[in-house]
């Protein structure tokens, strides 16, 4: 893993990537994160010249993840996979809105049709974050990967202060709506951590009438004030819309799931007139939902426990390495101190390889059932 927090984005890229790659002529993929504020064109022109015609894949990010780096805000991070033991597939899917489910089978088809003899794969999505229906996309990967490997990612995501876009990498491409992805197959084994780190609050609630992404009354009550008041909000939240945002980004919604629960983030305050929950992810009519809440300490534990799951993973075997999709809301409650606290955590678990990764829109994994799209959630990928 190399990273770099150089403001010219070319010599960033380059510098990223020569840490990454080395001396060595043997890299199978590289995976490149990359500040929303960088000039993404810029960036590939500096990786190219050091990594040559490598396979490449990647995304903007609010701040890159980086063991030791100070300025991450302006960074990029360069992940180097190669040697022997690993093949890699990768692809895009374009105009991706209005056919997610079948943009993310196209892509996953693509990156699977080649086929491995190696023991161990997983599957890699990376989403642009501005495209509703992500879990149409992930649905569509399902259809033609199945429980056959595990899959994980994130969502593409805009810098807070600056212009709303985002942007994905493939090969030497710079693209927007669209799904970039990649199959690593490899002869040591992958582990996947999942964790998020926010504690349910008081019984459950049946989700009465729901459209989608949008939770209209929960125990036939308008759903914003059922979810306020059973979280104790202040006046202001109910009515005022930056307040009800400021209250709620770190309280999200769990929904019962056949895998567990599934956390969802809803923060958005357009449906706050109406009394309607506007969610990041589908809540479905008749099901189960807890308002939850937490605090720092909750959230930094869940990253030493997903740090410890994904390594539990490699069944014994050293990771070669930590690739972490962290939400950026998690970060925006732990604050610059708790983001290094946070990244320190993370990284005593990968020691002595390499800890790299990017703050997300929301996060990619499967490991069992169905549902693969989460929000305010942590997923490690170990490599073995």
């Amino acid at each position: 893993m190399g990273t770099s927090g150089a403001a010219d984005p070319r010599a960033a890229g380059a510098t990223a990537a020569r840490a990454a790659v080395g001396d060595r002529d043997d890299a199978r993929l590289l995976m490149v994160f990359c500040s929303a504020l960088h000039d993404p064109v810029a960036v590939l022109a500096g990786i190219r010249p050091v990594a040559g015609a490598t396979p490449l894949i990647g995304c903007s990010t609010t701040a890159v993840i980086a063991a030791g780096q100070s300025d991450v805000d302006s960074g990029v991070s360069v992940v180097a996979l190669g040697g022997p033991g690993f093949d890699v597939t990768t692809g895009v899917s374009l105009d991706v809105s209005g056919r997610q489910r079948e943009a993310g089978a196209e892509v996953t088809d693509r990156v699977t049709r080649a086929g491995t003899g190696r023991r161990h794969q997983v599957l890699v999505l990376l989403t642009d974050g501005l495209v509703v229906g992500q879990e149409e996309m992930l649905a569509g990967a399902y259809s033609v990967v199945g429980a056959s490997m595990p899959m994980v990612g994130g969502a593409s995501t805009p810098h807070p202060t600056a212009a709303r876009h985002t942007f994905q990498f493939h090969g030497d491409q710079v693209v927007a709506d669209a799904v970039v992805g990649a199959v690593i197959a490899s002869d040591g084994p992958f582990g996947v951590g999942l964790r998020h780190g926010w504690r349910k609050v008081g019984e459950p609630m049946i989700v009465t009438k729901s459209d989608r992404n949008e939770v209209l009354t929960l125990d036939d009550r308008p759903a914003v004030e059922a979810y306020l008041s059973r979280l104790g909000a202040p006046p202001e939240a109910f009515a005022d819309p930056p307040a009800f945002e400021r209250f709620a980004e770190c309280r999200p919604i769990g929904v019962r799931s056949r895998g567990g629960e599934v956390v969802r983030n809803v923060g958005n305050s357009s449906g706050l007139a109406r009394g309607v929950l506007c969610s990041s992810g589908e809540v479905p009519e008749g099901g189960v939902i807890w308002p939850m809440e937490g605090d720092v300490d909750t959230v930094l534990q869940a990253a030493d426990d997903a740090c410890r799951d994904a390594v539990a993973g490699l069944a014994g075997a050293a990771p070669l390495g930590l690739i972490a999709f962290d939400c950026e809301t998690r970060a925006r409650l732990l604050g610059p101190d708790g983001q290094r606290r946070e990244v320190r955590r993370m990284a005593a678990h990968a020691r002595p390889a390499p800890l790299a990764g990017l703050y997300t829109w929301g996060e990619v994994a499967r490991t069992k059932g169905i549902n693969a799209f989460h929000n305010q959630t942590l997923v490690v990928l170990a490599v073995g």
